[in-house]
């Protein structure tokens, strides 16, 4: 599933994806403040003077396509934000198949967009239905508007806190 990602290109379907996910020059610097890289080399690369802020739910929270979870300890919220390319007044429906152990709820359910509403934002909750150690489980998210598909895959790992039992 981590190869497969968000599915196979259908050709066809590139010229109208429908919805897609944007992401500006800010949000690449602060992607590479989080994988570790200096001030210095951040600045060269973008030509700009870059001081890095961190933020460990960043790289949860980075708009894209997809979501990762690599250690759910508790419940945990994280948001996305989508843009409408296709027909201006559009109704897009989610529906989840979660990863197996997982509760997934996504606010709002439904989303409706007009020509004053072209972006939207969405907020998903995961929480383990498990009290053990997992390995990643698979599932997607799925924005249907009648026309178009647009499956955003989920991988999550349950993790328990400290093992607290005796030897």
């Amino acid at each position: 599933p981590f190869d497969y990602g968000g599915g196979h290109v259908d050709p066809n379907k590139v010229t109208d994806p429908g919805l897609v996910y944007d992401m500006k020059n800010s949000d690449y610097v602060r992607f590479l403040c989080s994988m570790g890289y200096n001030n210095t080399a951040i600045s060269i690369l973008t030509g700009v003077p870059t001081k890095c802020h961190k933020s460990h739910k960043f790289l949860l929270n980075m708009n894209q396509p997809s979501i990762t979870i690599p250690e759910l300890k508790q419940p945990l919220t994280v948001s996305r934000t989508v843009t409408n390319v296709g027909p201006v007044k559009s109704n897009y429906t989610a529906r989840v198949v979660a990863p197996i152990g997982i509760s997934v709820i996504v606010e709002p359910s439904t989303l409706a967009f007009s020509s004053k509403r072209k972006k939207m934002k969405f907020k998903v909750t995961f929480s383990s239905k498990l009290r053990v150690q997992s390995r990643f489980s698979f599932g997607y998210l799925l924005w249907e508007d009648g026309l178009h598909e647009v499956r955003i895959p989920l991988a999550v790992r349950s993790a328990v806190h400290e093992f607290c039992g005796q030897i």
